[in-house]
């Protein structure tokens, strides 16, 4: 086959030629739009998932949608060393100028996101007790020409501030008569004062009906990770689990784009690509694109798949893995493969192995106290390596993981 003509794009965000398998959420989306639009009150949204599911695709689908109907948008990735004051910032003054009232309201909406860009955190002093003032950074420019608004968004109370700034836009958007739509990647790496005032905002914001929302991606845990900051969070955000396609979407992920470029796969060749990709979007683009260029000529078929198989392992275990694998320390890649031989033990003859085990028997297996495995574990957390969905389990966060640990790894 023309690998020019390759219809596939096994990239990190990067958006499929046939977004399969998502209109549910799209749909739901389009209603939440429309909704706020006209008043109604709606919940921000919040899309959680493995990694390789297409949460960013999907995020950035779902913004896409909100500039067709006339929104504002912006949007980051929150990062686990940053704070959210920056980046936020220049996410909304993006989605002021998407909106582009010029004077009046939104030169004010600009001077309180420049004020809430440039205002220092309070920091304790080295007096006994005291803490410093906040203070204006005068290095750093957020591009924003209008003067900062004094007293509003600046107390360097990251809660009091964002409460004041989105309460701001979402008044201004509401002079438009359109809305904001704030779109967070990676939602899960926001520092626990950040995750409690977006939280705080986002209640708000729902109470006085404006019309803004905030949007949302992260792991499994996410929900969690919200919870423990406001007990309230449940009620806050509307959650969409994203998961592996089913049977037909996977096909349609493959089959039409291969249409659109005059080919097709036979009925076995497809069965073959789900065993193989267990419906996980970003697996079916990376042994899509593989398979793609082995096949000699349309159909592709069973043995095509067969052969290419081996091309797209290895592609995913240096790219999609590997990379992963090569972040953690030699006693994190330890706790890893124990995970991943724990996790195979469980499955029975047939059955798929479970997505989470217990970190007793990951202790048990090494031959540890599980106290001792606390810092590789607390690691790989902050690493983004595996989560805890709930009390005393952890699990991979990339699908497939532990079958790569077991087969391409060694100790």
């Amino acid at each position: 086959m023309d690998p020019v003509r390759n219809p596939y794009a096994p990239g990190a965000g990067q958006r499929p030629p046939e977004l399969a398998g998502r209109d549910e959420q799209l749909d739901a989306f389009d209603v939440v739009l429309e909704r706020v639009a006209r008043g109604r009150p709606e919940r921000s949204v919040v899309l959680t998932g493995l990694r390789g599911v297409g949460k960013t695709v999907l995020l950035n689908a779902l913004r896409s949608a909100a500039v067709r109907a006339g929104w504002g948008t912006g949007k980051l990735e929150a990062r686990p060393d940053q704070s959210l004051r920056r980046p936020l910032s220049s996410a909304v003054h993006q989605a002021v100028r998407e909106l582009g009232p010029a004077g009046g309201a939104g030169d004010h909406a600009l001077g309180v996101v420049r004020s809430f860009a440039q205002r220092e955190p309070v920091a304790a002093s080295s007096g006994r007790g005291s803490r410093s003032a906040p203070a204006l950074r005068d290095r750093w420019n957020p591009g924003i020409s209008v003067p900062a608004v004094s007293g509003r968004a600046d107390s360097g109370d990251i809660e009091i501030d964002l409460v004041e700034l989105l309460s701001d836009l979402g008044g201004m958007a509401s002079d438009t008569g359109r809305g904001i739509a704030v779109f967070i990647d990676e939602m899960q790496d926001l520092g626990p004062e950040d995750v409690s005032a977006l939280c705080a905002a986002a209640h708000e914001i729902s109470q006085t009906g404006l019309p803004l929302i905030v949007v949302g991606a992260g792991l499994p845990h996410l929900p969690a990770v919200l919870s423990a900051s406001k007990s309230y969070s449940e009620r806050l955000f509307r959650y969409s689990r994203i998961d592996r396609l089913d049977r037909s979407a996977a096909d349609a992920a493959l089959e039409r784009p291969a249409a659109e470029e005059g080919a097709e796969y036979a009925p076995e060749a497809l069965t073959a690509m789900y065993a193989a990709t267990g419906g996980y979007p970003y697996f079916i683009q990376a042994y899509g694109k593989a398979v793609w260029d082995r096949a000699p000529g349309s159909p592709i078929t069973a043995a095509d798949v067969e052969v290419a198989a081996p091309e797209a392992e290895s592609e995913l275990a240096v790219g999609f893995f590997g990379s992963r694998f090569e972040r953690a320390t030699p006693g994190e890649r330890e706790y890893l493969r124990a995970m991943a031989e724990v996790a195979a033990g469980t499955a029975s003859d047939g059955e798929p192995e479970v997505d989470a085990v217990p970190t007793s028997d990951v202790a048990a297996h090494l031959g540890r106290k599980p106290q001792s495995l606390s810092p590789a574990r607390d690691a790989l957390l902050k690493k983004g390596l595996i989560y805890s969905g709930e009390r005393g389990l952890i699990a991979f966060t990339v699908p497939h993981f532990g079958r790569y640990l077991r087969e391409f790894t060694s100790a």
